[in-house]
């Protein structure tokens, strides 16, 4: 992964792999901008101010083995991005993502140009990161809710998505009941205003365009005298009245007289010619229009009982143009929706009468796939606590029990649920109608305090990577990331912790941000960010450790002298007590490329 202008890194290129790959160095160095890049890389938020003082851009780009085939390499080819196929059945995928100093970002993916959403998209299969963000998100009872769905799988999986689905068309049946009955009053007033305006349009009964019609026609008849008088004059221009006296020209005789005389000379000059047939095609028109003129004379005459019956039709339609539309058209298609709309109204009671059936419907499916679920996850929530209480042990709190906690609360206006062989109706939401929370029993003898509550920021940090390791096994993302997860914890947790880091790594890669050696120790690849301060510009570099390299970080983190002796001894213990842990667990699969690695 390569990272340029973030923060106080100027420009850096960290060589990533499987297994479990740790970040160290000293406070401000800039270790968190790392999981700050991850962050950018795969579609998090956009941050002018992560963009280094100076600089115009940031930019971080990755290098991506991913399966040839699954379902992030079919997300990329619909993108219309490209991905280097490999030998092996895995193919690699670069992605980038810049953020300008003005907060503005452009993402990469494949060569391609792709929207952020795109880059968050793939993230979801691709990488978990986890935090002091993600220990406060832990509190949450929704979060916890999650995390038990999660464990459990397809066995919750399945029902909750039908339950969801029935949920969701629940409440749209609900809200059209609640339509029907709380506006009962306006439906039927509406209903009755839209049949008188029905009745209206049925009794004028118009026909498309007939106001257009009628407008013509109007104007025709109010102006007939007028019209008849203009044609005739038109027509005697073009042909002379019978009372005109002998050898008065007319149009037609004019044109006539004209082509006759291009007609006696045509043969001697073809441009002549064509002017004599175009003025044989003006007699022939002239002569059509002064027919057309005279019948239009005989024809039009002024009717006044026509113009009166026209001017009534007339206004009739602007009655209706008025109240239901600009023209006829939109009063047509006025009475057409209102139609519809008052088959609706009309059909209120049926349509009510329908939806309760409906409802109750819906309540028993729902109320059975509840119960499905809330068995499932009581089952999943035993065998949840057992496991994460394990890994509490290795973390260093041997008598520390997780319990899971899954309740419900009685509503008598909830759903009808059989639990235990007796019908209950229980309060339901989206997701079922359980509550879950997890409890921590600290020691032997405590009560249960609930992780919102009574967890202290260790406590929460070693739950939360305990349940990572049994998350691990069943969840398809195959990159983990933690940022000083390991917060407020040091000792013989902090080497259960790396112990625990390690085992994940078996079967996922793992990258940690960590200030603890006992942690760092358990890597099988150590990256140190560090820093150079000139004048007041501080830039910063990642360097991958060799063993020399990682026993001097290692004596550094824990007594701040590298060159310490006994920290050094310190240090090799460390590597030693590390590499017998990781030779005594089982291997894991190895095959961690072909479900997706960030290689560099």
């Amino acid at each position: 992964m390569r990272l340029r202008g973030l923060g106080v890194i100027n420009e850096a290129v960290l060589e990533l792999g499987p297994g479990l790959t740790v970040v160290t160095g000293e406070t401000g160095a800039g270790k968190t901008m790392v999981v700050t890049g991850l962050g950018l890389l795969f579609g998090g938020r956009a941050d002018a101010g992560a963009v280094r003082s100076g600089q115009s851009s940031a930019l971080v780009e990755g290098r991506i083995a991913i399966p040839s085939t699954g379902v992030v390499a079919e997300r990329v080819r619909e993108a219309g991005a490209e991905l280097d196929e490999l030998d092996d059945g895995a193919a690699e995928l670069i992605v980038s993502r810049t953020v300008g100093a003005e907060g503005r970002s452009r993402g990469h993916v494949g060569g391609r140009s792709a929207p952020v959403s795109l880059l968050a998209e793939l993230a979801e299969d691709l990488i978990a990161v986890h935090g002091q963000s993600e220990q406060l998100r832990l509190r949450s009872t929704t979060r916890q809710r999650q995390t038990l769905d999660r464990f459990a799988g397809a066995e919750v999986a399945e029902p909750l998505a039908g339950y969801r689905e029935r949920w969701q068309r629940l409440r749209v049946v609900e809200e059209e009941l609640h339509e029907i009955r709380t506006q009962a009053r306006e439906r039927a007033q509406e209903a009755e205003l839209l049949r008188l305006g029905l009745a209206e349009v049925e009794r004028v009964d118009p026909r498309p365009g007939e106001d257009q019609d009628l407008r013509a026609e109007s104007e025709r008849l109010g102006h007939a005298e007028e019209l008849r008088t203009a044609s005739a004059i038109a027509q005697a221009a073009l042909t002379g009245r019978e009372d005109t006296a002998a050898g008065e020209p007319d149009a037609v005789a004019l044109l006539t007289s004209a082509r006759q005389a291009l007609d006696q000379v045509r043969e001697h000059d073809a441009q002549l010619a064509g002017l004599a047939d175009r003025l044989r095609e003006l007699c022939v028109l002239a002569t059509d229009v002064a027919a057309e003129c005279a019948s239009y004379t005989e024809r039009i005459e002024a009717d006044p009982a026509r113009l009166a019956a026209v001017e009534e039709r007339r206004s009739e339609l602007s009655g209706l143009t008025r109240a239901y539309g600009p023209d006829l058209d939109a009063v047509l298609e006025w009475a057409r929706s209102s139609g519809l709309r008052l088959l609706e109204l009309d059909g209120d009671q049926d349509r009510s009468l329908a939806l309760v059936t409906e409802r109750e419907e819906l309540r028993t499916e729902l109320g059975a796939l509840a119960a499905r679920i809330s068995r499932a996850r009581r089952l999943a929530a035993g065998s949840l606590g057992e496991a994460v209480s394990r890994e509490l042990t290795e973390l260093a709190m041997p008598h520390a029990e997780l319990v899971v906690e899954v309740r419900q609360r009685p509503d008598e206006q909830g759903l009808g649920v059989e639990l235990d062989g007796s019908p209950q109706l229980l309060a339901a939401g989206p997701d079922g109608v359980d509550e879950v929370e997890l409890l921590l029993v600290p020691h032997r003898g405590a009560p249960a305090r609930p992780l919102a509550k009574g967890a202290s920021g260790g406590e929460l940090s070693r739950v939360m990577l305990g349940l990572e390791v049994v998350l691990g096994g069943a969840d398809p993302v195959p990159t983990f990331v933690f940022d000083e997860v390991d917060a407020g914890v040091g000792g013989q947790a902090a080497l259960g912790i790396g112990r625990r880091l390690a085992r994940l790594a078996r079967t996922a890669q793992v990258l940690v941000v960590t200030h603890l050696p006992q942690v760092a120790a358990y890597a099988d690849r150590h990256l140190v960010v560090t820093k150079a301060v000139s004048g007041e510009v501080t830039e910063s570099g990642v360097t991958h450790l060799d063993r020399n390299g990682r026993v001097r970080e290692l004596a550094r983190m824990l007594g701040g002298l590298a060159d310490s002796d006994s920290a050094q001894a310190h240090a090799e213990e460390l590597l030693a007590t590390a590499g017998a842990d990781r030779a005594l667990d089982p291997p894991g699969s190895e095959d961690r490329a072909r479900r997706g690695t960030i290689v560099a």
